[in-house]
């Protein structure tokens, strides 16, 4: 009875019977387990950010060559002699470079923050606006990320330099905080919990999902307050905690952006404000991000980590002596231009979105302080009618790409990108047309039918026919309809109430003088 025992047991390869070797194809290798990268180090964290910072300057050079000719050229609505022709275009191309390939170097980076910088600089009241600054200060940075002349995604004798990764890191504290700071010491309803139930609709430019969160109940807004105060005024300070707790807070503030840009059209400031948190996180940390492939840039981080670890260390390049000294450099820079941004952050009057040199390297963050509780809208209209006081007059209202206006146009969804003239009318209705003279200079666009003009404006009553004889502005306040209500039903996103006249009706003829006074080109006449 043993050999029918003994005969099975060959058979399962048991006991002493020898072990057959696997088949193997030419080439194969057995699999190995995925590199284990390890913290401390930033080579991956430098990609990311470089593409990242890449892609914001992509949008922002597409907004800018998509509308400043209309803004600020030559025959813009504020025109600026300085105006730089045609670079938006190349530079578009050399921003989408970087965010394909993470190939960049300071020359590179510096180029693209001279001419940004350029542009915000002519750019008068349509860059205005914090996320400007902040992509200046994300951009400088940027520059110090990267090699002096190579182009490669690891640069061997150009580690990312633990100061810039804390420049990132003392943006992203300061930008948070500033923003907490502001809130509590501005408007009261910050302080009362009650903020979150107007600013889903008061918003600047809202979009769908802001029209569903304005209904939620006033404990859930007052849970989003709570909520945003906790993230900007004590997760800030996560980053100082060691590296588990800064990992935390790279989390819960990319998080956070991702909500507001799902909630609300902020232009790229949400998309800008990520980039310094991803500064959070060392190579470990996003390792997950890149593939595990042998030769990959994962491999290859994980070769040259285990180099570094090693106890004979090659001699200090010459190079990279100069590069210690320049991060030093740039280290203590950041440190004395960020003096008078602590005394602000400090004082009970602080301000926001500030710069305090010339360069707007260092900054003061800060976003919305006070709270508007109604929305009120200029509305656009023209007329054919010979007289503008005549009662029989049709006024049809022009449509702007993504302001309210039309009841049952659903609210537009565009972040990361930009619609510089929809901002603005924003700030205009709450303020008067004597604050916004540029306003006039639109309307006589309008009134000669300026292709220029038209094409920042989604709809023109007077397509295919003569231009309007007379444009005037009429103010109305906007609030959101009640799902499930009479408004709803009838498709309407929007109810509205009229105010009043915002600007009184002009013609063509009636703003010559008033062009002329402004050296403004007459619509039309060259």
């Amino acid at each position: 009875m043993a050999a029918p025992v003994e005969f099975l047991r060959k058979r399962r390869g048991g006991g002493d019977a020898p072990q057959s070797e696997p088949l193997k194809a030419p080439g194969w290798e057995p699999p190995t387990c995925p590199p284990r990268l390890l913290p401390g180090t930033f080579w991956l964290t430098r990609i990311v950010l470089l593409r990242a910072l890449a892609f914001i300057y992509f949008v922002a050079f597409l907004v800018a060559y998509n509308q400043n000719k209309q803004l600020i050229g030559e025959k813009g609505l504020l025109p600026s002699k300085l105006y730089l022709k045609q670079i938006q275009q190349y530079f578009r191309g050399v921003s989408a470079f970087v965010t394909i390939t993470s190939c960049a170097n300071m020359i590179l980076m510096a180029i693209l923050w001279i001419l940004y910088f350029s542009l915000a600089h002519v750019g008068q009241i349509w860059y205005a606006f914090g996320w400007e600054f902040q992509l200046l200060e994300t951009g400088f940075l940027g520059i110090f990320l990267c090699p002096l002349w190579t182009f490669s995604q690891l640069p061997k004798h150009t580690p990312t330099s633990s100061i810039v990764i804390w420049g990132f890191r003392w943006l992203i504290f300061r930008i948070m905080l500033g923003a907490g700071l502001i809130k509590v010491r501005g408007d009261r309803c910050w302080r009362e919990l009650t903020c979150m139930d107007y600013h889903y609709e008061t918003q600047p430019v809202p979009n769908p999902v802001a029209y569903y969160l304005h209904q939620s109940p006033w404990w859930f807004h007052q849970f989003e307050t709570l909520s945003n105060h906790f993230i900007e005024l004590v997760v800030p300070f996560f980053i100082f905690l060691g590296r588990r707790m800064c990992i935390i807070h790279g989390i819960v503030q990319i998080l956070f952006q991702v909500i507001l840009i799902i909630s609300g059209n902020l232009s790229f400031l949400n998309w800008l404000t990520i980039i310094p948190s991803i500064a959070c996180f060392d190579d470990a940390a996003l390792g997950f991000l890149f593939g595990s492939q042998r030769g990959g840039v994962k491999d290859q981080v994980h070769k040259m980590q285990l180099e570094e670890a090693k106890e004979n260390k090659p001699p200090v390049r010459y190079g990279c002596l100069v590069r210690r000294v320049v991060n030093v450099s740039f280290g203590v820079l950041i440190a004395c231009l960020s003096i008078p941004v602590i005394m602000n952050l400090l004082n009970s009057k602080q301000v926001m979105n500030t710069s305090f040199n010339p360069l707007r390297i260092v900054n003061t963050y800060g976003a919305f302080g006070s709270i508007t509780k109604e929305r009120t809208e200029v509305i656009i209209q023209g007329t054919s009618s010979l007289e503008a006081n005549d009662s029989t007059a049709v006024w049809e209202e022009y449509e702007f790409k993504c302001k309210p206006g039309n009841l049952k146009r659903r609210p537009c969804l565009i972040s990361p990108y930009h619609y510089r003239l929809d901002w603005l009318m924003w700030f205009a209705a709450f303020q008067t047309y004597e604050q916004n003279e540029w306003i006039f200079h639109l309307a006589g666009k309008l009134l000669a039918n300026d292709p220029e003009a038209l094409s920042l404006i989604a709809f023109n009553p007077f397509e295919g026919k003569d231009p309007p004889r007379w444009i005037r502005g009429e103010h109305y306040r906007y609030k959101f309809s009640r799902p499930g209500g009479k408004h709803a039903a009838e498709g309407k996103w929007w109810i509205r109430k009229r105010i009043g006249p915002y600007f009184p009706a002009v013609s063509l003829k009636g703003l010559k003088d008033f062009f002329k006074s402004r050296d403004w080109p007459y619509p039309g006449h060259g």
